[in-house]
């Protein structure tokens, strides 16, 4: 028997203490599994390349509880260890087994799947454990050896018994991780960390039944077997060329990404890259509608399968963290802080990437069937509009593909817009003037007026289409987007036929001056207008300009020293109503009076504008005026 101390050093166990000191100690058993998947996946390239001349079978992995002895088996049948093997990749722990490995078959090897980054793992064991046993037996011709090790530096290593080839890991567990005796904390971390794991994961065993024999008796009843019960699917869907998979298998693995989720995703992008850097995964596009405040953190990070995090911030493209799916890559970086990841080359190699796959993607997808995309666009605006405006790669990609609809649910892309409306939505200047509503309920008596003119109105309502549309009228200066309830229409469109004023300038002015009277001068600039006379006779809008001026200040907190943006607005007076004669020739100055302020609040209530105190004194006003 031999004993000894662990050479620990202050140089070899840093990389301990960085990976480990402030990580949560339900990791050991992910660590503990990546390394028997390595011996396995170690053992089947050597048998593949001759150097193992042993049967590589069909291996699995074991987790066995024994809840009495307080013990936890982690047991593979992978290449195993010999006696100086153990004390070279145990006892001297700055050395890295899988790391070694990869550096002497690096050409061989590159694609085995061996995973380099968790050789040092093993020691996360001593988190939840007061001893730890090794039995391990190497594929080679030499004896088994039996390790000991109770956290502190003192080790035992003695020959052992076994004789199958493969290691044992044989965890004591710690009176305060007693939760990792219990099956359902096991099963658990195996769902969550190793559900994917290439080497199936044996825990315990579960019942079948087999099916009756042809011409058996009616009263014959079936036989039932226990079986290994393999909890994980070591060839998930990511790990396969997308000819191999059709869309009911993109389906299935989105169900078995997500168990609770039974709406069907969208569409999905498989993403599969092998140059200049590796990854694979499949993301999936989930119905989203307008809503931000969605929950994140549901596209799961794997590295050779094994699970890493559900926090892909730095690495997805921050539009597409809305997104569900799987990516895996050898190459991402693990050990490094967020902001180190962000400024790592290889990571934003990989997110370009995945935004220039997504783009065509759905450039694609619009190409191929455009009726269903726009079936489909309110369920992904979203997701589109935030991706032009956070990304300039995909915002010079997406002209292809995002969509504008209107009020009458037509589907335009930008570039169809310009050549369609082109002749009859331009201003004085020749500059096109897109009319869009945000709500198409409560804008609803403007966007009648619009398209009684044989305008165009774009139902434009995302949560953040102020923002775009400063984004692409910065890029489109021979265009501006308008509401329909901004600047009335007639001012803003160049129209051949306008209508002509019934009033004189002379009745025009005076009933200007009788109307400013009455409406209070701090919110409304009074507009007199010769409308079509079935046009309504008082008409609120309010200038474009200012209007984005109180959103940017809202947003922005009273963002470039604004403070809180008044409300100012215009007040339309239509001349051809047969109100705006009436009010001017009025002789009592009372009714004259009630008439402008129930026109004017008519016209605010038309635009949710009365409320409160002004709100109960129309509605009295009103019944007064019924009786």
């Amino acid at each position: 028997m031999t004993t000894g101390k662990i050479n620990v050093s202050v140089e070899n166990i840093f990389p301990l203490i960085k990976k480990f000191l402030y990580s949560d100690h339900e990791i050991f058993l992910r660590e503990l599994i990546s390394n028997g998947t390595d011996a396995t996946l170690k053992l089947k390239h050597l048998t593949s390349i001759g150097e193992a001349k042993v049967e590589y079978g069909n291996p699995i992995i074991e987790v066995k509880i024994d809840k009495e002895g307080k013990k936890l088996h982690i047991i593979d049948q992978g290449l195993g260890m010999t006696a100086d093997e153990v004390e070279k990749y145990i006892n001297q722990v700055a050395f890295s087994g899988a790391e070694e490995f990869l550096d002497k078959y690096k050409d061989s090897a590159k694609d085995s799947g061996i995973i380099g980054h968790f050789g040092l793992g093993f020691y996360s064991a001593f988190m939840v454990a007061e001893k730890v046993e090794i039995i391990t037996k190497s594929f080679k011709d030499e004896p088994a050896a039996h390790w000991t090790c109770d956290g502190s530096p003192e080790f035992t290593l003695e020959p052992a018994d076994k004789t199958d080839r493969g290691t044992e890991i044989v965890l004591h567990i710690a009176e305060d991780s007693l939760e990792f005796l219990e099956e359902a904390k096991i099963r658990e971390l195996l769902n969550r960390y190793n559900k994917f794991m290439p080497i199936p994961i044996k825990f315990g065993t579960k019942t079948e039944t087999l099916p009756l024999p042809e011409g058996a008796a009616e009263d014959a009843k079936p036989e039932t077997i226990e079986v290994d019960n393999i909890i994980n699917n070591p060839n998930p869907a990511w790990t396969k060329q997308p000819t191999e998979l059709n869309e009911e298998d993109y389906k299935k693995f989105y169900h078995e990404l997500y168990p609770m989720q039974f709406e069907e995703p969208l569409f999905n992008i498989h993403l599969n890259v092998d140059y200049p850097f590796n990854l694979t995964g499949i993301l999936y596009f989930p119905k989203l509608g307008s809503d931000l405040q969605i929950q994140k953190d549901k596209i799961q990070l794997y590295q050779n399968q094994v699970f890493v995090t559900d926090n892909v911030e730095g690495i997805v493209p921050e539009f597409l963290t809305m997104l569900k799916g799987v990516i895996d890559s050898p190459d991402i970086p693990l050990n490094v802080s967020r902001s180190g990841l962000q400024a790592d080359a290889a990571v934003k190699k990989i997110s370009n990437y995945i935004t220039r796959k997504v783009a065509d993607k759905l450039k694609a997808l619009f190409n191929d069937n455009r009726a269903d995309f726009e079936q489909k666009w309110n369920d992904i605006k979203i997701v589109l509009e935030y991706g032009m405006l956070s990304e300039d790669k995909f915002y010079e990609k997406a002209g292809a593909f995002v969509l504008y609809p209107t009020v009458d649910d037509k589907y335009f892309t930008l570039d169809e817009l310009k050549e369609q409306l082109k002749e009859k939505q331009t201003d004085k200047n020749n500059k096109l003037v897109l009319l869009y509503a945000n709500n198409k309920e409560a804008q609803h008596s403007y966007i009648e007026i619009a398209k009684e003119k044989g305008y165009e109105v774009l139902l434009l309502d995302s949560p953040i289409i102020s923002h775009l549309i400063q984004k692409i009228e910065g890029d489109n200066s021979e265009l501006s987007f308008v509401r329909v309830d901004s600047d009335h229409i007639d001012n803003l469109i160049k129209k051949e036929d306008t209508a002509i004023s019934k009033l004189s300038e002379e009745e025009q002015t005076s009933l200007k001056t009788v109307v400013e009277t009455i409406v209070p001068k701090q919110n409304y600039t009074v507009q007199l207008e010769a409308l079509d006379s079935q046009s309504a006779p008082f008409i609120i809008t309010q200038p474009e300009f200012m209007r984005r001026m109180k959103e940017m200040s809202q947003s922005g907190g009273g963002m470039f020293g604004m403070g809180t943006m008044p409300e100012m607005y215009n007040l339309v007076v239509n001349t051809n109503s047969d109100l705006a004669t009436t009010i001017l020739n009025t002789q009592d100055k009372t009714t004259q009076e009630s008439l402008i302020k129930q026109a004017l609040d008519l016209a605010k209530l038309s635009q949710n504008l009365l409320k409160g105190e002004a709100l109960t004194a129309f509605v009295k006003r009103s019944f007064d005026i019924l009786k």
